[in-house]
């Protein structure tokens, strides 16, 4: 008998051959932060709020940055099958309506997980200090939080199917912005007062400064306790509001 893990299951297996018999795709979704690694990377050595290990602090916001961007694009993938009647097929089979969200919002764990493995080996040549153990932690928070937007994404696109410019205006709205007022490029150190109380609400925020405490081997409970419930709570809202969405 089928259960919701084993339909999910499917689901992502599904979603991942054509990456399997296509993996330029994944490669060529690196070219952007390797750039960021090798040009921006270096102007950041001396910028005030980064601390000793520029390093350190820049590599797992270039991480995040990664996963918001793909993750996100889970509605695009959508709103194409949508379009060339593949979903609708979909729909006929026995699997659980929720796990087609579930199965696409786990799938970019996957992606996710490789893209940082080689950004970490590009990036520990240049300098960074890395702790493996936080390593592993942090881009497992990060997956679940990407699991999260995932599920918004499909949301989302499943919301606006029938006008896709609606879909970019949306992502891009809430992407850059939550992007610039997590600290994953600048520090935030000197931000005004509105600003800082945006940067609060941000959950990106404390996913990224939990992952660069993390990467440098720092488990203090504090910072990995709000880490953590950010990126669970992302991923509880995405998942509630994406399974309300397909039934």
């Amino acid at each position: 008998m089928s259960t919701i893990a084993s339909d999910s299951m499917i689901v992502m297996t599904r979603e991942l051959r054509p990456a399997l018999r296509d993996p330029f795709t994944v490669v060529f979704s690196l070219t952007q932060p390797l750039i960021l690694l090798a040009l921006f990377g270096p102007l950041l050595d001396g910028v005030p709020g980064m601390g000793p290990d520029v390093w350190n602090w820049f590599v797992p916001g270039v991480l995040a940055m990664i996963a918001i961007f793909g993750t996100s694009m889970t509605g695009s993938n959508l709103l194409q099958e949508l379009h060339d009647g593949s979903h609708e097929r979909m729909l006929v089979t026995p699997l659980r309506r929720s796990s087609l969200l579930i199965g696409r919002a786990c799938k970019e764990m996957i992606p996710l997980a490789a893209q940082a493995v080689v950004i970490l080996l590009v990036a520990l040549p240049l300098g960074m200090n890395l702790n493996p153990a936080g390593a592993v932690v942090g881009i497992a928070i990060l997956g679940i939080f990407g699991v999260g937007l995932g599920a918004l994404s499909y949301a989302l696109a499943l919301a606006v199917r029938d006008q896709d410019w609606v879909f970019w205006t949306v992502q891009q709205t809430l992407l850059f912005p939550m992007l610039i007022l997590s600290g994953t490029m600048l520090p935030l150190d000197n931000a005004p007062g509105w600003m800082e109380a945006l940067v609060t609400i941000n959950p990106l925020k404390h996913v990224v400064d939990t992952e660069r405490a993390l990467f440098a081997g720092d488990f203090a409970f504090g910072q990995l306790s709000t880490g953590i419930a950010a990126a669970v709570g992302v991923a509880v809202v995405g998942l509630v509001v994406g399974s309300k969405s397909v039934k």
